[in-house]
């Protein structure tokens, strides 16, 4: 695990950046917040392509910028993913790799083997950029930073101009990175649904700022977060593993219940992230019978939140994890709810249907 050290700022017209904070990089990290939130000005000055940028960037010990100067961009050991690929069009696959590693900081840590392997290139060595779709495009890309042998990944919303076959198609290339190359990735997105799936903390930038930085899990379920991650985005993530696919279903286990989603391409035994809207959740006092709703855990409530007029937050453990649940008022009263009560939280399988 690395740790990143920031204490930068940086004024625009009509934008002002200020980042105050220790980062421990390890694995994915996300950097999440609407449009005009500071992501990708963030990740910029962490890369050294903000001249104007004040302050102090120190990365697993190593200082990158304070008040005496900047290192440069390229003596930074950064691999930088755009949201474009930025391939160099006259020249093959191939020889965009090669150029790459011709100019990679150490040329024993990463090999053109190994990044052709990973990201499965073969079939596309001979072909020029244009030659592609967006997704091998941006495989290309993630394979040519890699092959610079960085110390870390930063992801610049790779996946914000593909459609959602293209994101399917990339997302798990992504998602192996650290562990296959021991490189940890900053991964920028305005993209919910890929933070749930990617990553296991995240930065939440609002207006410049930074609103919070932990656990994923935690930060989804924060109603005070509400006004930078989304009201309707409201929800959890639930860790669980895959136990085995059938009758176009594949069937999820973890410590307390079992899952059913359509079925997803992943071997038996991989372990998943799956985020649950809040309204998605509903709840019962007792365990309903003749219903076509096939998932049905056991819970506890742990808090009820009556932040609306209307609807009310309920906190639910199942285990050792937790889920949202957005009922109406009129439920609560009607079913007699309570913190501290023992229920039922229905999901529907149908709702996980395209997400990533």
């Amino acid at each position: 695990m690395a740790d990143l050290v920031l204490n930068v700022a940086i004024e625009k017209p009509g934008f002002s950046l200020q980042v105050k904070e220790s980062v421990p990089l390890d694995e994915i990290t996300a950097v999440f917040g609407p449009s005009g939130s500071g992501k990708t000005t963030l990740l910029r000055i962490i890369a050294g392509l903000e001249p104007a940028a004040r302050g102090t960037v120190v990365f697993d010990g190593q200082v990158w910028q304070d008040e005496h100067g900047s290192v440069p961009a390229h003596e930074r050991a950064v691999g930088y993913v755009f949201q474009d690929a930025r391939l160099f069009p006259h020249l093959t696959v191939e020889r965009n790799l090669a150029f790459a590693l011709r100019h990679s900081r150490s040329r024993a840590a990463i090999g053109m083997s190994e990044v052709v392997s990973a990201l499965d290139l073969t079939p596309l060595l001979a072909r020029r950029p244009a030659s592609l779709s967006g997704g091998e495009q941006q495989r290309v890309a993630i394979g040519r930073a890699l092959l610079t042998s960085p110390r870390v990944l930063l992801m610049d919303e790779p996946l914000s101009s593909l459609d959602m076959a293209r994101k399917r198609e990339i997302i798990s290339y992504i998602e192996e990175l650290p562990g296959r190359f021991a490189i940890p990735v900053l991964y920028v997105t305005h993209d919910i649904d890929e933070v749930a799936r990617l990553s296991n903390r995240m930065l939440l930038l609002s207006a410049g700022r930074m609103a919070a930085h932990g656990e994923v899990s935690e930060i989804l379920q924060r109603i005070d977060l509400w006004s930078s991650t989304g009201r309707l985005e409201a929800g959890s993530v639930i860790e669980a593993r895959i136990d085995r696919h059938a009758d176009g279903m594949t069937h999820l286990a973890f410590e307390t219940g079992r899952l059913q989603i359509p079925a997803i391409d992943a071997v038996p035994g991989k372990r998943i992230r799956l985020r649950i809207h809040a309204r998605d959740v509903a709840v019962a006092t007792e365990r309903p019978r003749h219903l076509s709703i096939r998932n049905v855990l056991p819970a506890t409530i742990e808090k009820i939140d009556l932040d609306e007029t209307v609807h009310v937050e309920l906190l639910l453990s199942v285990g050792a994890q937790t889920l949202r649940a957005r009922i109406t008022r009129g439920a609560l009263e009607d079913l007699g709810l309570a913190e501290g009560q023992f229920v039922h939280a229905l999901i529907k399988s149908v709702l996980f249907e395209g997400r990533l």
